[in-house]
């Protein structure tokens, strides 16, 4: 109850919106009890409750965000008492014990690798050293054990510590996996090695494998199954352009430019599935396949969820390249979004309220 509530908290403060941040923060204060019963998935948790918390507090100090986030962390504990330490995906809040990630007996590599922001941060600002304790345990485990080709699969179990299946995606149940490896080098004011290394030794094996330019010249991230390849994108995947960007600046001094330029060409994959739909709005996967190329094949790949992996990357290349053609991209999405159609977008690009 009230994750949009706690998610939404830095949002609501950065906008201004005074009046309900501090609905939102009352609610926080006399209504988020702790003492709850029932199963949650651990990454929801940790992403939306504690991330929100955690943002909340540093942009205003409010000690009441500090206490729920490391009271929250505390209960999530128990998930990680598996024999390798991998934590399982469901925690119990009623007995505290832990349960099975959906994947059946596996933990799924997104989740388990997308704590070690929040919990660096929980041990800074509680003094206990177990939630650091506890990521920096998950990471050991990934150096030690052998990945195919340098590549990391979805799916591991936190019983046997060994992969469940060799299906590997930079999209859904890989995703954040990434994401975190290279935000933890940079939240460590680039001292975090270990990140940087794991980051830029997973996206060399995802270039050498995963990579693909499609005969029309779109560049994509592939999906492996075991050697065989799924040549299709989900719409998760489409934060890689973004995060490559992100990255690119600390990389070995000869790349940087490449990955610059490879971040330019996956997103404008990711825009051209856009392009090509019916609606304007991107699918949940497009495949490259039969010749068709950046395209929904299947019904039920066929639907917008108001994902934002697309507009991210327009934010980060906008950011670093300052090419409007971003920013035109970006609102294209939001007027098709609101149902407008308008022909003439010029009027935007000259108004002073633009994102600068």
């Amino acid at each position: 109850i009230g994750a949009t509530v706690i998610d939404s908290l830095d949002t609501l403060y950065l906008m201004e919106l005074k009046e309900e941040f501090q609905e939102a923060k009352a609610w926080v204060e006399e209504s988020f009890h702790l003492n709850v019963s029932g199963e949650a998935s651990l990454f929801e948790v940790n992403i939306r409750y504690i991330g929100g918390l955690l943002s909340a507090f540093y942009l205003t100090g409010e000690e009441v965000f500090r206490i729920k986030a490391i009271r929250l962390g505390e209960k999530l504990l128990p998930a990680f008492n598996t024999p390798t330490g991998i934590p399982k995906g469901v925690v119990s809040f009623k007995s505290g014990s832990w349960g099975w990630a959906t994947a059946g007996s596996s933990s799924i590599l997104a989740e388990f690798g997308s704590l070690h922001l929040e919990f660096l941060h929980l041990t800074e600002l509680s003094g206990n050293q177990v939630f650091a304790e506890k990521v920096r345990n998950i990471r050991k485990v990934l150096r030690k054990i052998e990945k195919p080709f340098g590549l990391y699969p979805n799916f591991l179990s936190p019983v046997s510590g060994n992969w469940v299946q060799h299906h590997v995606s930079v999209g859904g149940l890989g995703d954040s996996f990434y994401e975190y490896l290279i935000k933890s080098w940079l939240m460590s004011g680039k001292t975090d090695m270990e990140a940087k290394n794991m980051y830029y030794e997973a996206l060399e094996a995802i270039e050498t494998y995963l990579l693909n330019v499609s005969p029309g010249g779109l560049t994509y991230i592939a999906e492996w199954r075991g050697g065989i390849l799924d040549h299709k994108m989900g719409h998760l995947a489409c934060f890689s352009g973004g995060m490559i960007a992100l990255g690119a600046e600390d990389a070995k001094e000869e790349k940087r430019a490449h990955y610059r330029e490879l971040a330019a060409q996956i997103t404008k994959t990711c825009h051209e599935s856009y392009a090509r739909s019916d609606t304007k709005l991107g699918p949940e996967a497009f495949w490259f396949n039969s010749g068709r190329e950046a395209i929904a094949t299947q019904l039920s790949e066929s639907y917008y969820i108001l994902r934002p992996e697309v507009v991210e990357s327009y934010m980060y290349l906008w950011r670093q390249t300052h090419n409007p053609i971003y920013r035109e991209w970006g609102w294209e999405v939001v007027l098709v979004s609101l149902g407008e159609i308008l022909s003439d977008r010029s009027w935007f690009l000259r108004d002073p309220r633009r994102v600068q």
